[in-house]
């Protein structure tokens, strides 16, 4: 934040000014041209620059004609993939990141992108369930085994991981495990340390985590493994952090419009309003939760306990912090033959 009020300038500075700070703070090549009341204008770049100088500004001429007000920017939620893509697509080094509130909070550098991090964090990926609802596919496999173009649907999440660092995974398996585990091994040959932890019985989405004898010490992810999405998990980890939570819930928006015309009623009976087909709109869970291994503790041993379970407990405890984090990307749950179809129609286009 300190580098982007550093490079943030009005649109009074002259060019010679806008010239001596370019290039001094990161490397960066563009800086934010924002109002006197901190509004976003536009960029301004060197190109900028040479192109209002060519045309007859000179030095101490004012930036305001050059402006570039129609700027490629992208929200601070795009995943890496895209972003790479809109560089890619305009031939740009350096994208500004802008919040739901219109304000410039980062700038994102093209060649920080294409370097790999690695994370410590844990991956827990609950891959027991019995898949009735896609039966009769599930009777010869378990879910997370199905195909989605060419590769199971586990794989193709474990491989999105991946490529964002977080190579220590843990399967929880219960339903025919034995094709799970015969398919990945100890995950070296996909590059990652798997490892396994079987229930003898259903544990439901949080109660399989009080078999995990080491988490570690990191925030750690709890995914189903019937979910695919385009999410940026490290973005997701960053959010967690820097809200101090000690459990966050992704969630999505979910929109449904009563196919009637709905009436709001008196304790009478009188009507007092009608309203035609109207939309409602919910924050449903996403399937994808981070969780602090401090609140490991509140799942009881050897049962069956959700993670809404474990989330009305924790609001009950008053003494954790709880945060949600809105997943915009691509998501889709496979638990019917709908959303099975509509994923491969999806992975082929």
């Amino acid at each position: 934040m300190q580098v982007l009020k550093k490079i943030t300038i009005t649109q009074d500075f002259s060019i010679l000014e806008t010239l001596k700070i370019f290039g001094t703070y990161d490397g960066l090549r563009l800086l934010i041209v924002n109002d006197l009341n901190n509004n976003f204008i536009g960029i301004i770049t060197e190109p900028d620059i040479r192109r209002g100088l060519l045309s007859g500004l000179k030095l101490d001429d004012n930036i305001s004609s050059i402006i570039n007000k129609n700027p490629i920017i992208a929200n601070i939620k795009d995943s890496k993939e895209y972003l790479l893509s809109l560089a890619s697509q305009h031939n740009i080094h350096e994208i500004p990141l802008m919040d739901n509130n219109g304000k410039i909070t980062q700038i994102i550098s093209i060649s920080s992108l294409l370097k790999t991090k690695h994370y410590q964090n844990n991956i827990v990926i609950m891959a027991g369930g019995l898949g009735t609802r896609l039966k009769p596919l599930t009777d010869t496999l378990p879910k997370p085994m199905l195909k989605v173009g060419s590769k199971p649907i586990l794989q193709i999440i474990l491989e999105r991981f991946k490529q964002q660092g977080f190579r220590n995974i843990t399967l929880c398996v219960n339903y025919k495990s034995h094709i799970i585990e015969e398919y990945f091994e100890d995950g070296s040959k996909f590059g990652l340390n798997i490892n396994y932890v079987k229930e003898e019985k259903r544990m439901g989405t949080a109660g399989a985590l009080s078999l995990i004898k080491n988490i570690g010490e990191h925030p750690f992810f709890v995914m189903n493994g019937d979910i695919l999405t385009e999410i940026d998990f490290s973005k997701m980890l960053e959010y967690h952090q820097d809200q101090k939570s000690d459990i966050t819930m992704g969630i999505r928006e979910f929109h449904y419009q009563v196919p009637y015309g709905v009436v709001q009623t008196d304790k009478k009976g009188g009507i007092v309003s009608i309203t035609e087909k109207p939309n409602l709109n919910f924050n449903v869970s996403a399937g994808i939760y981070l969780l602090n291994p401090s609140v490991i503790h509140l799942i009881p041993q050897d049962t069956f306990f959700d993670m809404p379970n474990l989330f009305n407990k924790i609001l009950c405890e008053k003494r954790y912090n709880t945060s949600t984090y809105l997943v915009t990307d691509y998501w889709i749950d496979i638990g019917r033959h709908e959303e099975y179809n509509k994923a491969n129609s999806d992975i082929e286009e």
